[in-house]
């Protein structure tokens, strides 16, 4: 009986084979293509990233530089403080400015913790209370939570003058320069809203918890506590300024913050921890 299927020639196998080879050299082919599209992709994002990492890099270090010279805050003076003379009000220290170039200069003493200008106040006269702070330190956040009240008392009774130098130790550990931002803000209120310059204060350091600011977080804080400076926040006005202090700081070898002197002693946390006391006997041995 014959068979309905037929075998297929050798010519069609021959056929066959070689649409089958086509075949998969295509393939081949379209495989090498992606995997050196995917290659090139990859080398492209990895350039990119290195590129967005210069930029950010470059973004930052000039973000960082700062003029050496620029203008004091109302209750600014050549120390590279802010003296509060009352809970609403800052000396009139106008007119002044200061040159970071010059901070070195070592006061006459030369031991460590010998701020320049701590001067201590005549008798009869409210005590001078001088502070060295950071914002982004958690000591400094501590104490102000402890204490920014009573220092506001003190003030409104005219008992003391308090002086915040008001340093970027932590700035290294910053990737934002948080210290000196925060600094700049805290004389941005200073110089256009005196009275408002406490209540700031105890705000930024009770953020502390939470993390660094941005200028726009820093301007809407200074806000709700009654200074509209968002300006002077994003342009950093008084970052000279807070160079200035900063480097002052560090040649008067102030060892670390807060650093807190009353009637130009350092206060010992340690020996004496109770700060309040400690400033209450002060201004009653100056009455």
């Amino acid at each position: 009986m014959a068979s309905n299927s037929q075998r297929p020639s050798k010519a069609e196998r021959t056929a066959s084979a070689r649409e089958q080879a086509q075949s998969m050299r295509v393939a081949r082919e379209a495989a090498d293509k992606r995997k050196s599209l995917f290659i090139k992709l990859g080398v492209l994002v990895a350039v990119l990233a290195v590129i967005a990492l210069i930029v950010g890099i470059v973004l930052q270090n000039n973000a960082g530089k700062v003029a050496d010279s620029g203008a004091v805050p109302k209750g600014g003076n050549e120390a590279g403080g802010i003296t509060l003379t009352s809970d609403t009000t800052v000396a009139d220290t106008s007119g002044l400015t200061v040159d970071a170039t010059k901070a070195g200069a070592l006061p006459t003493s030369q031991k460590p913790d010998a701020p320049r200008d701590a001067n201590v106040a005549p008798k009869g006269d409210p005590i001078n209370v001088l502070l060295y702070v950071d914002v982004n330190c958690v000591h400094c956040a501590d104490f102000e939570t402890q204490y920014s009240d009573q220092i506001g008392t003190w003030l409104a009774a005219g008992d003391v003058q308090v002086e915040y130098r008001n340093v970027a130790y932590l700035d290294a550990g910053s990737p934002t320069n948080f210290s000196s931002r925060g600094a700049n803000a805290l004389a941005c209120v200073a110089d256009q809203a005196p009275a408002s310059y406490l209540p700031f204060a105890k705000a930024m350091f009770a953020h502390y918890p939470q993390g660094e600011m941005k200028n726009a977080e820093l301007a809407q804080l200074a806000k709700d506590n009654g200074a509209d400076v968002a300006d002077c926040i994003d342009d950093g006005t008084f970052r000279p300024f807070v160079k200035f202090t900063d480097q002052a700081s560090r040649a008067d070898s102030i060892a670390g913050t807060p650093s807190i002197f009353i009637q130009g002693k350092k206060w010992d946390s340690v020996a004496e921890p109770d700060f309040a006391g400690v400033v209450n006997a002060a201004i009653a041995a100056n009455t």
